[in-house]
């Protein structure tokens, strides 16, 4: 290959040459070279820094011309597998990414061209492939982008077609969600394309049904996030197809997550809309999320552990951050009613899991329902306070981190209306020696506590804190230099 490169070199330094002679003996030597050796050497003389800047720039200009007038004859020769074409796709994007200046001018106006040809062609392989470049470059068409806006429409509408293959039509979602999101501040762009929104929701559907490839539903969950306005007029359809698939119990996890992600992340980002008309699937997904709460393994060592191995993709963390994010997101009004509803049963189940899952969920939503709890503070205490003697230690350890976080929340209220009863309790379950993490944690809650109590409250019990203490260091700094855990001594 070396000597191959070298009279390459020959060939460009004498296509250079003013010799006609000369010029053509090295277009005839170019010409006859098959297409896919001509790529190659292009490549490296354009790499190759010290051939002279003029035989560079021919390099490049030859190439440039071969990929917009045979491209189609070269392309086909190439590994057709799907990996393969996905990164010469991406090689392509980044070369007109770059060539796009400050100012929106397009360096390379015939790779324009060749898309367009490639978007309109019946061979699918060059269609996908376009549409490949243009999810990855949805800013290609620069300052000229206005002039084309209702051709890309049309080039898009026309690939999600039932006519078109479903790759073709998975690819033609992906490069709408990419063009969308480059222009999250244009309402205007956002507008012209709403229409097609309808089709590209149905793709999502198909490929969350296939559940091989997760790209479509991250992509909706982006939106979610950045352009919420632009998926307000089908709301209720995004909110049927997630609610299907979150409750199926058929369904793998991972795509559950993501399923609850969207209709979370349009709590957030789009509150009223979801308030105004998303409300029956509101009633029937908060029910569902209290009940993933409850999907806990038992541990007999969980007890003893020194550091929790919870999993942020864990059913019940997930579930936990979603209640607390569809509380803080459209208010307690709307979503405490749901969770009153179905704590009583909860809460009185022979099952610990559904305690758990109970008091976590005081726990969660006490930002979010903040002024709706504090109305029946009394009532949800009087719940609470009676777990802290549970008989299983996970329960105990909930009921303490409920107290906790609305020591936090509702400081310092809480403080002044519960302290008889709380501080008596927390007390208590630091004398749990079976169950250090449930010890731990009621010294946490007790720190919460304490942090916002008024001290004329707080002095009352420091006789009977600071002799509990002295009494836990006393005998956790004695299990310490015997055993080495810490846990309890640390908090």
């Amino acid at each position: 290959m070396a000597g191959d490169q070298v009279q390459f070199h020959q060939i460009l330094n004498s296509l250079l040459s003013v010799d006609n002679d000369v010029r053509q003996q090295a277009e005839e030597a170019y010409n006859n070279m098959p297409i896919g050796d001509k790529i190659s050497h292009l490549l490296m003389a354009i790499s190759t820094t010290t051939l002279a800047e003029e035989a560079r720039l021919m390099a490049a200009v030859v190439l440039r011309r071969l990929l917009s007038s045979e491209f189609q004859e070269f392309y086909p020769m190439q590994d057709e597998s799907p990996n393969m074409r996905r990164k010469i796709c991406e090689v392509a994007a980044e070369v007109a990414r770059n060539l796009i200046d400050d100012d929106g001018n397009n360096q390379w106006p015939d790779f324009l061209t060749f898309l367009f040809q490639c978007a309109s062609t019946t061979n699918s392989t060059l269609h996908e492939a376009a549409l490949q470049i243009f999810a990855s470059v949805p800013g290609i068409f620069g300052n000229q982008q206005s002039q084309y806006l209702e051709v890309i429409k049309q080039m898009l509408t026309k690939s999600m077609s039932r006519e078109a293959t479903p790759e073709i039509r998975f690819q033609a979602v992906r490069a709408v969600g990419a063009f969308i999101l480059a222009h999250e501040k244009e309402v205007n762009i956002q507008k012209s394309f709403t229409d097609i929104l309808p089709r590209m929701i149905f793709i999502i559907a198909e490929s969350i049904e296939q559940q091989v490839d997760q790209t479509l539903i991250k992509l909706l969950i982006d939106l979610t996030e950045s352009c919420p306005k632009y998926l307000r007029a089908q709301i209720e359809a995004i909110f049927e197809m997630c609610m299907k698939v979150f409750r199926s119990q058929d369904v793998d996890d991972a795509w559950r997550h993501m399923a609850l992600e969207v209709m979370v992340s349009l709590s957030e980002n789009a509150a009223a809309t979801v308030r105004k008309r998303c409300d029956k699937f509101i009633v029937a997904l908060i029910p569902l999320v209290l009940q993933m709460m409850t999907d806990l393994e038992d541990d007999d060592s969980w007890s003893v552990s020194e550091v929790s191995e919870d999993d942020n993709s864990d059913n019940n963390i997930i579930a936990e951050s979603s209640l607390d994010r569809l509380a803080c997101g459209l208010g307690g009004k709307v979503v405490l009613p749901q969770i009153i509803g179905s704590l009583p049963t909860m809460l009185n189940s022979p099952d610990w899991k559904q305690r758990h899952g109970a008091l976590m969920a005081i726990s969660a939503v006490g930002e979010g329902c903040h002024k709706q709890m504090e109305a029946i503070l009394e009532d949800i205490m009087n719940g609470v306070l009676v777990y802290l003697r549970d008989p299983h230690p996970r329960v105990r350890y909930a009921a303490c981190n409920a107290i906790g976080q609305m020591s936090t929340d509702f400081a310092p209220v809480f403080e002044k209306k519960f302290h008889e009863q709380v501080v008596p309790g927390l007390l208590s379950l630091l004398d749990d020696v079976d169950n250090p993490r449930v010890q731990a944690h009621a010294g946490a809650a007790l720190v919460n506590f304490s942090e916002d109590c008024p001290k004329s409250i707080l002095t009352r019990y420091l006789d009977a804190i600071m002799t509990k203490l002295e009494y836990i260091l006393k005998m956790k700094f004695k299990e310490f230099c015997e055993k080495g855990t810490k846990l309890v001594l640390e908090q």
